[in-house]
């Protein structure tokens, strides 16, 4: 049985849909405590999703640097999240009103770091590859994914980690040092 890391490969890899994604992740962690019926591992998982939606705690400097960036940039969220729980943790965050458009890999069919993504969400945004910026905190999903797509990428990168493979665009350690690129 793959372990959730696994899980999540094989979902990024397009090689399970949500829902196998869904039940396993919570069987991966339910299973030692005897919990392996679908119906009860499906209401884990509901109530975990509507717990997350309530979290509205924010990366220091987030809405001080949308406040700069809102008014001499569009901005747009690009997320292999679920859409019942991306939009209520957009709104409920107070990220919203910054947020012109969310594109989600439900929505194109494929998820980051897959160039077809970035792809959909350009077209979707009427957006030039050339003028995009991704910023994110994902090594493999977001800065991958861009670099591979030809889209400048902006690494949120708090941990120093060391970066594998090539030298992204940009990178940061907290939000408020993009005020220095951007």
């Amino acid at each position: 049985m793959p372990n959730n890391l696994e899980l999540w490969a094989q979902y990024r890899r397009n090689e399970i849909d949500r829902w196998t994604l869904i039940l396993e992740r919570f069987r991966f962690v339910t299973r030692p405590l005897g919990i392996v019926e679908k119906e009860e591992v499906l209401k884990i998982n509901d109530d975990f999703l509507q717990r997350t939606t309530t979290k509205t705690r924010l990366i220091p400097g987030a809405i001080e640097l949308l406040e700069y960036l809102r008014p001499s940039y569009r901005l747009f969220i690009l997320s292999n999240g679920f859409r019942e729980v991306q939009y209520l943790k957009l709104k409920n965050s107070g990220l919203a009103p910054y947020i012109e458009k969310m594109i989600l890999s439900e929505d194109a069919n494929i998820q980051k770091p897959h160039k077809e993504i970035f792809d959909f969400a350009l077209k979707n945004t009427n957006s030039r590859r050339k003028e995009s910026l991704m910023i994110g905190d994902s090594w493999e999903a977001d800065i991958i994914g861009a670099h591979n797509s030809k889209i400048d990428q902006l690494w949120l990168n708090p941990s120093g980690l060391p970066p594998q493979g090539f030298i992204p665009t940009y990178t940061v350690t907290t939000l408020k040092e993009i005020k220095q690129i951007l």
